[in-house]
């Protein structure tokens, strides 16, 4: 099992290229069973999560051409309308398909999904949601059977702000007769940036990025070119970084108008950053201050900066308070950060982060995606070696991150 070795204390300095995101990739990905035509896309990252969701689609029978960030999927012949267990057991994403294959072939068995321990994430308002559009489902061994004979569009109240149910229910609805309306919408980029293919694709959607969807429901979709969204947490990622060790970055293919509530947190950490439609430039001389954050759906501080920014407050000045409203199980990288010397006391929901004057190196284990990526970042501050075990989450979520960091002047290696 691979193994990352990190000599911490090296500024970081140039420039670094943003992959496109992966949390929009994956429902686009998905959106291509919508259509008999091919949909071609760019910047899809090289990632573990995208490699099984194309694994999945070509077990479905979807064609797909991939060389480098570019991705052509033809969907025209399916040849199972189930998405089994094997192939979607770590990747929480899987759930992804079972709106687009109800609506175009009335039958879906989706296995439900799993993903990183970080807490409970019920699939029960993309059931409910595809039972109000007239679904008729039934949950046994673990699968999710659903059949209609056509979807008809519904109003749909959501009752907690869920990103892939607004995209499973948003993609369900294209096909669906007449309009669907989805209240409580999670307005994440991600979100519309699905829309917009879904639209190039022919759909008839208004609201995306707002609390309400509106889809008004067409016989067909067709063909579509589109460039995914830059990843604005692999951004704000270097950007931490950069932060806590020094330095000056400009980050290429990203856009500071995704970012403002992490933005907002690094001004306030003593960082200096510029923007223009295209990059993200960040200047650190690595004395902080620390930062309170509190996690909410977007536009709010994203969940999946929480564990970078508990790194920073680490070694900032001060204590900070770090709230995680969205996922209860999303502080175990507290443990493995009290190993390389960090003060942190958690207290229900809140971690207390008393900043110290410098991190030990030592041996840690990644738990999840983002806890992958603080240590990471801890790593890179911290004296001496820094070894981090379990990595294959960071490769979830995270393209060449080794590489990039290594290019900006880190002193980190894989061990395999």
């Amino acid at each position: 099992m691979d193994k990352l070795v990190i000599q911490g204390g090296h500024p970081l300095n140039g420039e670094v290229n943003i992959s496109g995101a992966k949390n929009a990739a994956l429902p686009i990905l998905c959106s291509s069973l919508l259509s008999e035509m091919a949909l071609s896309l760019r910047g899809v990252a090289s990632l573990k999560d995208i490699a099984t969701t194309i694994s999945l689609l070509e077990y479905m029978g979807v064609k797909v051409l991939r060389k480098g960030d570019f991705v052509k999927l033809d969907a025209k012949e399916i040849v199972s309308k189930e998405a089994p267990y094997e192939m979607v057991k770590t990747m929480r994403a899987s759930i992804l398909v079972l709106g687009p294959l109800l609506a175009r072939f009335g039958f879906a068995r989706v296995s439900l999904p799993g993903g990183c321990a970080i807490g409970s994430r019920p699939v029960d308002l993309h059931i409910k949601g595809l039972q109000a559009m007239g679904a008729e489902i039934h949950i046994e061994h673990g699968y999710i059977q659903a059949t209609a004979k056509k979807l008809i569009g519904a109003r749909f109240v959501m009752d907690i702000v869920t990103v892939t149910g607004t995209e499973n229910l948003m993609m369900a609805a294209t096909l669906a007769k007449g309009t669907t309306i989805l209240e409580n919408a999670a307005k994440e980029p991600e979100v519309v940036d699905l829309a917009e293919c879904l639209i190039k694709m022919g759909a008839q959607i208004e609201g995306a990025g707002t609390d309400t969807i509106t889809i008004h429901g067409v016989d067909k979709l067709l063909g579509a070119e589109h460039d995914v969204v830059c990843d604005r947490i692999e951004a704000g990622t270097y950007m931490v970084a950069t932060a806590m060790t020094g330095g000056h970055v400009k980050l290429k293919n990203a856009r500071a108008d995704l970012l403002d509530a992490v933005i907002e947190k690094l001004r306030d950490a003593g960082a200096k950053i510029e923007s223009d439609s295209n990059s993200i430039t960040i200047s650190s001389n690595g004395n902080l201050k620390s930062v309170n954050i509190r996690t909410a759906p977007h536009p709010a501080f994203p969940t999946d900066m929480q564990a970078q920014f508990m790194a920073l407050n680490t070694i900032a000045d001060g204590v900070a308070l770090v709230t995680e409203t969205i996922f209860e199980n999303r502080f175990m990288h507290v443990q493995e950060m009290l190993r390389l010397g960090a003060k942190i006391e958690v207290e229900g929901n809140t971690a207390v982060v008393q900043g110290v004057r410098n991190l030990d190196g030592a041996t840690v284990m990644a738990t999840d995606l983002r806890a992958s990526a603080s240590l990471v970042l801890a790593g890179l501050v911290a004296s001496g070696e820094t070894i981090i075990e379990r990595i294959y989450h960071l490769d979830r979520g995270y393209e060449r991150l080794e590489e990039k960091l290594s290019a900006l002047g880190a002193k980190i290696k894989r061990i395999h």
